[in-house]
């Protein structure tokens, strides 16, 4: 059977993939969805979605197939690998969603094409925070026709979606470079706000004075108040998976033969952090580091009359 134009799949239902599905279902859409984790395809079913016993059974049944996925190995293994999508046979478009890299984005654009399979790069920025309000950002690359063809597709669970050039890959390092911007924020509102606690100020008016002030970023706005001085440390991302972004960036720019020092640096003081707060830690935990270098803790004092969250 021939699937109809507009079906869908979906393969990834992670903190990120299942918000979007949950968005997309909202929409009125019945994607056909996989996860190696069975939970998270039951909970998409209760949703709204229709199973699929496997990765090719989905591009078997689903024209567009939309994947997000955390690692470039593992969108290869699911694009082309044994059992993965290409073999499934309907599959006319493939939308991703993943944050892979330029040089793996080109690749994966190539064959496809040799299958006449239309390939759309397009990672997502906003975090678990930003799925969940339905308020991502897209930075999509590829042809006029697939992008528009797709755009109604990424439009459910987005706040803004741009197609940022034509190219497959471009997508990509947009990302890659929002996320090395994001990293660095963080690295160095951890420094600032270490120091200002240590000599005695009240982290909620640091906080206040910083986003009032020229110094505001995304991690003085959204991460320190709403995952740090709380204690809560769960934004969804995890620093692992920020360390990767970094490090591909980083490999994007050598390619072209530019330095980078000022990110090379962020990137030895992620990989620091990441054999520091250990495997699962939440990104917002590279400020546990500088915590124990200038011995405090940057946490929300009881007395305070701001509210910092």
């Amino acid at each position: 059977m021939i699937p109809a134009p507009e079906s869908l799949g979906f393969v990834g239902l992670g903190e990120m993939g299942s918000r979007m599905v949950a968005a997309l279902i909202g929409s009125g859409r019945t994607p056909v969805v996989f996860d190696t984790r069975a939970e998270a395809v039951d909970d998409a079913v209760a949703l709204g979605a229709e199973r699929a016993g496997s990765v090719a059974e989905v591009a078997a049944r689903a024209a567009t197939v939309m994947v997000s996925l955390p690692t470039p190995d593992i969108v290869r293994a699911v694009a082309h690998g044994d059992g993965g999508l290409i073999e499934g046979g309907a599959m006319s478009t493939f939308v991703d969603l993943s944050t892979t890299g330029l040089g793996n984005a080109r690749e994966l654009a190539a064959l496809l094409s040799e299958r006449d399979i239309s390939y759309l790069d397009a990672p997502v920025s906003g975090g678990v925070a930003g799925a969940e309000k339905r308020a991502l950002a897209v930075f999509a690359a590829g042809s006029d026709e697939v992008f528009e063809r797709c755009r109604g597709l990424l439009e459910p669970f987005s706040k803004v979606v741009l197609r940022v050039g034509e190219e497959p890959g471009l997508g990509q390092l947009a990302k890659l470079l929002n996320n090395l911007l994001s990293a660095t924020a963080v690295t160095i509102t951890s420094e600032a706000m270490a120091v200002g606690v240590r000599a005695g100020l009240d982290p909620a008016a640091l906080l206040e004075a910083f986003n009032s002030g020229s110094g505001r970023n995304s991690a003085t706005q959204e991460k320190f108040p709403n995952q740090v001085v709380n204690r809560h440390f769960e934004s969804g991302f995890r620093l692992a998976l920020m360390l990767k972004d970094v490090r591909l960036a980083l490999a994007e720019a050598a390619a072209l033969g530019i330095a980078m020092p000022l990110g090379g640096l962020v990137e030895q003081l992620w990989t620091l952090a990441d054999n520091v707060a250990g495997d699962g830690a939440d990104h917002t935990e590279v400020a546990r580091v500088y915590e124990r270098w200038a011995d405090v803790e940057i946490v929300a004092r009881e007395e305070s009359p701001r509210d910092v969250g």
